[in-house]
């Protein structure tokens, strides 16, 4: 089914967004996700995140993490299947994974630990002093010569 939609109206009284859009747009077209492995985005407080991937019988050199221009993917590679078992019940999750995390402007990942089957990564929210908010100052002219109207651009 596809589904055709336009973010024109949300952009309307917005400026560099554009990579908003793009990440939006991305996710919409994308293909379903299935949900494996199972896994958790949570946030304490206002600058802390962690993702919480559940990965029973892998071990961290199973895993790869990769950080490219605020893209955050994790692969796992193939788990051990016993060739020779006849499954009665087969109820694990097997198989290779790759999910991307699309990261805000000024969320950093902190780094990631591996710990009873469970891969967490640990991400900062951190604004730097410029991007805090700031008050503008508006220059005014007293008299009517109009002198203060400079062309900046």
């Amino acid at each position: 089914m596809a589904i055709a939609s336009s973010l024109a109206p949300l952009f309307r009284q917005s400026v560099g967004f554009d990579r908003f859009n793009d990440v939006f747009e991305s996710t919409l077209h994308s293909e379903t996700a299935s949900g494996y492995p199972p896994h958790n985005v949570e946030r304490y407080g206002d600058d802390h995140y962690r993702i919480v991937i559940a990965a029973a019988g892998l071990c961290a050199d199973d895993l790869d993490l990769q950080l490219e221009k605020s893209v955050l993917t994790v692969c796992g590679g193939e788990r051990y299947m016993d060739a020779g078992a006849s499954y009665l019940h087969q109820g694990i999750a097997h198989g290779a994974f790759r999910m991307v995390f699309h990261l805000a402007d000024h969320i950093e990942v902190q780094g990631a630990t591996f710990e009873n089957g469970l891969l967490i990564v640990f991400l900062l929210h951190h604004m730097p002093d410029p991007a805090k908010a700031r008050q503008i100052r508006i220059d005014s002219s007293d008299g009517a010569s109009g002198q203060h109207r400079i062309n900046r651009y």
